[in-house]
């Protein structure tokens, strides 16, 4: 099994060592505040060393000679820096993983390469979460958008609204609706319980309904989920934060942006970066503001601050007053499934939506994407199958020939430039790319083995 070094034992350290432990990786965690390990040590089966990320004798005590990655996650991009080198030129860590948030140093690739910093793979937790929400805001009436093959397919989450095609009907009809547009759903979830997501199950309003397609073919699907449909166009951010700032760039040309910033200076840089956009300095919870602001003709409230209770109270009112969608970043994980699909439509947890970066680089076998679904609680891999049929267990074969664990399905494959539905007489090639849903993570391992290549192949 893996020995993982995780340095750092803040939200993303701290979630990625629950989610490894709970995988049954050998996790060591290092903080030099031992009042971050404390919680971990006393509820998770890992262990914990208390000192300096980057001092040579705390990697040694922390077992980096044997370990197989090391994930630098503390507050400062230069420790993670600095412990990535080390990791490199004294212990010859195979793999090497920093979070890296600094523009300026993002801007020069040249730092992270084996000559520079030997940071193998750097992970900005703030792009991350910009890029979820960029796809949010692309597809409004969605919950979670996630990206396979390079954008060619995607996985879209949307709750069944009262009034649309598919509310009430099997789903069997739904292939009847799309005419000659395949697609797949993968997975339904009704008052957080999965059901069967067969075509004799009949769809309720509320109901959560994960399907993949290709990316041209999503809009016709959320059609027959979804009874109404307006394109958002006026956009309120709460915090100017990185996030903040990070998106309003992105979307500053295509949309009405208006960002409330309660910092003086922020909100002055701000302006000047961002010209097309509206700065507005004060608190998003003052009501005063959003009434002057007319929050009521507000198509998407983002309260990206870094404060959990201000995102929560500003996004709730922010509803109250009439904004018809809000989103709120929200970064304890219980607050999160306390908030989703109430009044706050969509809760994000960066630390979650982080995690699916890290894997991807942490599990066995030659896997593109993970992202974390429902809070961590599902699954969806992009690997790449390898080999023949004498050395695989899945080329060559029909989807129906192949035995995945119970609540895994095989969604899809992309080959190439094409998005293939995967139905029980498809047939897995060489170097496809395998779009696979588990929705109970103890099966993960299970999936590795699936796909790994027998011993020869290389």
């Amino acid at each position: 099994m893996p020995n993982i070094l995780i340095l750092g034992a803040g939200r993303v350290g701290t979630s990625v060592a629950e989610q490894l432990v709970h995988e049954n990786y050998n996790v060591t965690i290092v903080d030099d505040n031992p009042h971050n390990l404390q919680p971990l040590a006393d509820k998770l089966d890992l262990r914990t060393l208390v000192g300096h990320a980057a001092n040579p004798l705390t990697l040694e005590a922390a077992g980096a000679a044997d370990a197989d990655l090391l994930l630098a996650v503390t507050p400062s991009d230069e420790l993670n820096m600095v412990a990535c080198k080390m990791a490199h030129m004294l212990f010859n860590v195979p793999t090497r993983l920093g979070r890296i948030r600094d523009q300026d140093l993002l801007a020069r690739s040249q730092l992270f390469t084996t000559d520079g910093f030997a940071v193998d793979h750097v992970i900005t937790p703030a792009q991350i979460v910009t890029d979820l929400l960029a796809r949010l805001v692309a597809t409004p009436e969605a919950l979670q958008v996630l990206d396979f093959g390079h954008g060619r397919a995607k996985m879209v989450a949307v709750r069944v609204e009262a009034g649309a095609h598919m509310d009430g009907k099997d789903l069997a009809t739904l292939a009847q609706y799309l005419d000659k547009i395949d697609c797949r759903v993968v997975s339904i979830y009704r008052k957080n319980k999965r059901i069967p997501a067969d075509g004799s199950t009949t769809l309720t309003v509320g109901d959560e309904v994960f399907f993949l397609a290709a990316s041209k073919h999503v809009r016709a699907v959320i059609q027959e989920l979804r009874a109404s449909e307006r394109a958002i166009k006026r956009i309120t951010i709460c915090g100017g934060g990185n996030v903040g700032y990070r998106l309003a760039k992105t979307l500053e040309n295509d949309y009405q942006i208006k960002i409330i910033e309660v910092d003086r200076e922020r909100a002055q840089w701000l302006a000047e970066h961002l010209p097309k956009c509206l700065i507005l300095r004060g608190e998003a919870t003052d009501e005063n503001l959003l009434d002057n602001e007319q929050i009521d003709r507000c198509d998407l409230f983002l309260a990206l601050t870094s404060d959990d209770e201000d995102n929560i109270m500003s996004s709730l009112l922010a509803k109250q007053m009439g904004a018809r969608k809000v989103v709120a970043i929200i970064n304890r994980s219980r607050y999160v499934d306390l908030l989703q699909g109430g009044k706050i439509d969509v809760a994000i947890s960066p630390a979650q939506a982080t995690i699916g970066s890290l894997l991807a680089h942490v599990r066995q076998g030659d896997i593109v994407a993970v992202h974390s679904l429902r809070r961590g609680e599902a699954e969806a891999i992009e690997l790449i199958a390898h080999g023949d049929k004498n050395n695989s267990r899945v080329i060559g074969r029909k989807v129906e020939e192949i035995k995945l664990p119970q609540g895994a399905n095989l969604a899809a494959i992309i080959r190439g430039e094409h998005v293939i539905m995967a139905h029980h007489d498809t047939v897995i090639e060489n170097e496809d790319h395998v779009i696979v849903f588990i929705d109970n993570k103890r099966h993960i391992r299970e999936i590795e083995h699936l796909f790994a290549v027998k011993i020869g192949f290389f």
